[in-house]
């Protein structure tokens, strides 16, 4: 289980980090500016991406290993 929330994590981050480069570079790089629903909110959405992922290696430090 822990193994599976840092991967989650892992690739919440690297989508976050992506989507905020693509907002401010206008690389297209990432998930967040594939999304129709999203338009308008690419910022909120990757600093979202990025939190999750922070709660989520959060999350998988708090379970025992094993």
């Amino acid at each position: 289980m822990k193994q599976l929330l840092e991967l989650l994590g892992f690739i919440a981050l690297v989508q976050g980090v992506l989507g905020l480069v693509h907002e401010f570079t206008h690389w297209h790089v990432g998930l967040v500016q594939r999304l129709g629903f999203l338009d308008g909110y690419g910022v909120y959405a990757s600093v979202a991406l990025v939190v999750l992922a922070l709660a989520l290696f959060a999350a998988a430090e708090s379970r025992k290993s094993g």
